[in-house]
């Protein structure tokens, strides 16, 4: 039975991290890309579109996300590299 647990405890996280990345960053990315799109709405005289600055926020926050995961993963992936060769120890 400890087994059982064990695995079902590992299979919930590992489907927990592959939504996350798998379709969580280009959940963000696409959300990143729709807030910094002009929007429909005109203004007053006729003039283009124009987007509010909640929503240039939120599209730079959105990709402000990606950015720190993808560096985190590369930081994550050369671990082994920096601690050996610099004696930096990251995670």
């Amino acid at each position: 039975m400890d087994l059982f647990l064990d695995t079902v405890n590992s299979l919930w996280q590992v489907v927990l991290i592959g939504l996350l990345f798998g379709a969580g960053l280009p959940a963000i990315f696409a959300l990143g890309i729709r807030f910094l799109s002009p929007g429909a709405t005109t203004t007053a005289d006729g003039n283009g579109a124009t987007r509010t600055p909640a929503a240039l926020f939120a599209g730079v926050a959105c990709f402000a996300v990606i950015l720190v995961a993808i560096v985190a993963g590369i930081l994550f992936i050369m671990k082994d590299f920096l601690a050996h060769d610099f004696g930096i120890h990251l995670f």
